[in-house]
This record gives structure tokens, C-alpha cells and sequence, in this order.
């Protein structure tokens, strides 16, 4: 454990270092400014074709390999909406202070472009696997896209094996571990604290248990295949947005009068605690890059933007159009942090465990129980089962997201049957994930989720010519009106196919 510690240790200072950070925010911005700042200029029509379409046409599915648009964001949001909407943030906060909030903000900013971008790259350079399914990814981009620039054909395989290689080692991180170790950690707390558990290997069998129990729920989604992971997806995430979101609107009306001390804490620390200036915890600016580095990383924790996750989800969507799924990957980061995770972060400040005053976290605070220990301080017991139970059914749809992105990788490396044995290894890792240390689960996600994001994000910059002209493209002919002939993919086949499925009305 102790070499483990090390080597992530290294790695994540690496990828997570002013590098990292300026690749991430830098690409986000760059992705924005090409864009004309869609989100903004163009947020009528976005919202209107995401959220506004959610009962009529994102819900056809006009294509028998493919996902209705509804339903592959759902699925999408299934590994998106996690313990890092809960856990990450408040975790975020006692790190970096309140500022750390305002971070997650810009992060999600850039990043509702960035994740446009990518889907849009991953539905262009999408393809026919040989069960018929759609498959796309960075992988496909970085091979296809980057590798179609001269003397670059090696290095965008190369980047491609990297990206799957790192998402493997990920979707066992992010995707799994972390996510089993935060339920596990929750569920021991809330309901089996007074519990005494004699140990196997160092570690109570309650734990082993609580992993039996997830690794056999596991199990039996998983042996439905991927229509079945969507199908509950479908189910499950609706009822835990809406669920948790009014739940965290009655924390805030209970907490209305604290509303301008959060605010002022959240934009006054924003470039380190004031309090702690040249103090023993460090420089001002040693604690101001903390601040900047705790938000944007629980930020991409949570919204996973810059990391091409979703793209693979996504790009096995009904939707002809690459920009049109897009704009369901700007509706993604905005549900996800401005929403969700805005709100986690305003019961965290209002629950007294953070000095609104000197930015500083009150002594004997616990990270991991913070909002459900929020919510029971207002609501009883009651609230602290509520915040439970969520993250709980946040972290299960995560692990079950992740699944797939996993599998997808998998099958491009090693081929379709080889994601079959990833299945049976992934839902054996949940069982790791419930008994190991919490600390080092946590930093094994955020080391893989850098390492993910760098050829991702190579791959991203590489195509920001072609960005820009699917944009254009798509803003001239559905915004503007003009007669512009579609620009909908790579393979000169699936291109007339897919103007012959919209010729028809099935876009």
C-alpha cells in the first residue's frame, strides 16, 4: 500500500499540476471562444432541443442499433451524476475552502463546450461495430482525426491505446472503487455504527458483506447487456435528480437567511482563505492554486468533462446530427454541477462545518459524512438517511456507467468478445472497492481521470478546425435557415445514410 501511495502520489501531481490544469481550462476556453459562447448566445435553442424535447423527440428512436437521444443521456448522466455531486464537493470545500466552489463553476463553464466538442467529435468519427452497434470514443478521433494528419497516423493510434489503457484503469477507479467506497463508508455510519464487526484480512466483514451484496445487484444488470443498463438508467435517474434536488431546495429555504454569507465566503476565498495567508498551511499563493486545483478537479470529478467518458455513450445515440447529440452534452455539465452540485455546496456552507468567516473547516470534520451530517442537523435522522440513500443510488449508477465505457474501451483494444471478460473482472473489483482505504480510492480516481484527460484533450485541440466547421455548419442551416448540405460524418457511407435518414425526418 505504501509504494502504491508513492507512485500516485507522483503521477497525480503530475496531471493535476499547472500543466494539467492549464490544458484542461485552456481547451474548455479555447472550445467556448470558437463556438461564439454557444451556451449563452445560443441557450433558446439548446435548451429547447434537451431539455425542452425530453417528452416528445429525444425520446424516438429512429435507428434499431441505436439509444433514443433521452435515453443515451440518461445513461450518460448514470457515470456523470456520482458520489462526486455529493462527497466530491464537500470534499472540494474542506480542501480548498468555500473559493473552491467559484473553481467548480469556471471549470463547468469551459467545460459544458468541452463535452459539446467531444461529442460532436465522437458522433462524427462514430462507427458500425460487428455486432451492428454503434461505437465512438476518443479513440476513434485521436485514430481517425489526428491520425489523418501527415506523419501523425502512429502517433493517434498511439494516443488512442493510451486513452483506453487509462480508462480502463479508470472505470476500476472512478467507475468503481471510489463509488463502492463511499457507500460502504455511508451505509456504516448511518445505519451499522453501533454494529461491532470482527475482521477478516484487517478489515471488518461488514464491509465484505456490503460488497457481496452490490457485486451480485451488479451482476444481474450487467448480464442483461447494455440495453438493460440503459433501460434502468432510463428509470433510475430522473427519480434520483428530481428526488435529491428537492431535497437540497428545502435545506436552502431552511437556510435562506445564511444565503449571503455563503455567496460572499464562495467569491471572497476564491483565490485562497484570507485567514491563512503565509500561515503554516503555506504562501497565499500556494493556497489560491489549492483552491483553483480542489474545484476544477472535483469539478471534472463530477461533470467528467475533458476526460471523453460520455462520448462513448453518446455516440451510440439515434441522432444523425453530431451537433444535435452535442447539445445534450452542454445540458449534461449544466444539470451536474450548476445545478446539483451548486446545491450540495450551499448545504455544506449553511451546515456550520465551514467558518463563512475565515474559510477554514471546523475541527473533527469527516469529509465523507458532511452532508448527510448537514441534513440531519435540520432534519434528524431522517435527513441523514435521506443523503444515504442518495448517494448510494448516485454511486450505483455511476459504477453502472462505467461499466460500459470500460467494456467499450476493451472491445477496441482487444475486440466485442474480450468486453465480455472485462464485465466478469469489473464486477469483481467492486469487492476491493468496499474494503479498501478510502483515502487512497479517492486519489487512484482523480490519477486516473488526469491520465484520461490528457490524450483526450490533445485530441480535442487537434480538431478544433473541424469544431468549429460542424458548428457552423449546423448553426447556418438549423438556426439561420440557410441551404447548406449537412456535414454528419467521416465515412462517406454513413454520410449518405445518414442525409437519406433525415431527408426522410429522421434527424
Amino acid at each position: 500500500m505504501d509504494i502504491a501511495v508513492r507512485i500516485n502520489d507522483a503521477a497525480n501531481s503530475f496531471v493535476w499540476g499547472t500543466v494539467g490544469l492549464v490544458l484542461l481550462i485552456g481547451t474548455g476556453l479555447i472550445c467556448t471562444v470558437i463556438t461564439g459562447f454557444f451556451p449563452i448566445t445560443h441557450l433558446r435553442h439548446w435548451w429547447k432541443n434537451t431539455f425542452g424535447a425530453i417528452n416528445k423527440r429525444a425520446r424516438i428512436i429512429n435507428d434499431a442499433g441505436a439509444l433514443s437521444q433521452f435515453r443515451a443521456f440518461c445513461t450518460a448522466l448514470c457515470a456523470v451524476i456520482g458520489t462526486g455531486n455529493i462527497a466530491g464537493v464537500s470534499t472540494a470545500i474542506c480542501v480548498g475552502g468555500p473559493g473552491a466552489v467559484l473553481w467548480m463553476w469556471v471549470a463547468a463553464f469551459f467545460g459544458m463546450m468541452l463535452k459539446y466538442s467531444e461529442i460532436v467529435m465522437g458522433m462524427y468519427y462514430r462507427r458500425r461495430n460487428l455486432e451492428g452497434a454503434w461505437s465512438g470514443g476518443p479513440m476513434y478521433y485521436l485514430e481517425d482525426g489526428l491520425g489523418s494528419i501527415k506523419h501523425c497516423r502512429w502517433l493517434g493510434k498511439l494516443l488512442g491505446v493510451l486513452f483506453c489503457i487509462f480508462a480502463v484503469l479508470a472505470s476500476f477507479g472512478i467507475g468503481n472503487m471510489g463509488q463502492i467506497n463511499k457507500i460502504t463508508i455511508n451505509f456504516q455510519s448511518t445505519f451499522l455504527a453501533d454494529i461491532e464487526s470482527e475482521l477478516l484480512f484487517g478489515v471488518p466483514k461488514i464491509n465484505w458483506m456490503i460488497g457481496v451484496v452490490l457485486m451480485f445487484m451488479m451482476a444481474l444488470i450487467l448480464m442483461g447487456g447494455f440495453r438493460r443498463i440503459a433501460a434502468v438508467s432510463e428509470k433510475l435517474i430522473p427519480f434520483m435528480s428530481i428526488m435529491y434536488i428537492a431535497g437540497c431546495i428545502i435545506m436552502v429555504f431552511l437556510n435562506i437567511t445564511k444565503l449571503p454569507d455563503i455567496f460572499s465566503a464562495i467569491f471572497r476565498f476564491a483565490t485562497g482563505p484570507d485567514a491563512i495567508k503565509g500561515g503554516a498551511a503555506g504562501t497565499a499563493v500556494q493556497l489560491a492554486f489549492n483552491t483553483i486545483k480542489n474545484g476544477c478537479k472535483r469539478g471534472v470529478f463530477s461533470n467528467e468533462a475533458g476526460l471523453g467518458s460520455s462520448v462513448m455513450v453518446h455516440s451510440n445515440s439515434c441522432a444523425r446530427e453530431p451537433v444535435r447529440q452535442g447539445l445534450w452534452g452542454i445540458a449534461e455539465v449544466f444539470l451536474d454541477t450548476m445545478v446539483i452540485c451548486t446545491l450540495t455546496a450551499i448545504v455544506v456552507l449553511s451546515s456550520g462545518a465551514i467558518d463563512l468567516k475565515t474559510g477554514l473547516t471546523q475541527e473533527g470534520v469527516n469529509d465523507s459524512t458532511l452532508v448527510a451530517k448537514a441534513f440531519g442537523a435540520t432534519l434528524g435522522k431522517p435527513g441523514e438517511w435521506f443523503v444515504v440513500l442518495a448517494i448510494s443510488l448516485f454511486a450505483f449508477t455511476t459504477v453502472l456507467g462505467w461499466s460500459y465505457y470500460g467494456a467499450k474501451v476493451t472491445e477496441y483494444l482487444f475486440g466485442v468478445s474480450f468486453a465480455r471478460v472485462y464485465r466478469v473482472v469489473f464486477v469483481l473489483i467492486i469487492e476491493l472497492g468496499a474494503v479498501m482505504e478510502p483515502n487512497l480510492a479517492w486519489d487512484i480516481s482523480d490519477t486516473f481521470n488526469g491520465l484520461m484527460m490528457i490524450p483526450n484533450l490533445i485530441g480535442i485541440l487537434v480538431q478544433i478546425p473541424l469544431i468549429i466547421r460542424l458548428t457552423r455548419n449546423y448553426t447556418d442551416r438549423r438556426i439561420k435557415g440557410r441551404d447548406v448540405e449537412p456535414l454528419l460524418s467521416y465515412n462517406a457511407d454513413i454520410q449518405r445514410d445518414a442525409m437519406a435518414a433525415i431527408a426522410k425526418g429522421a434527424d
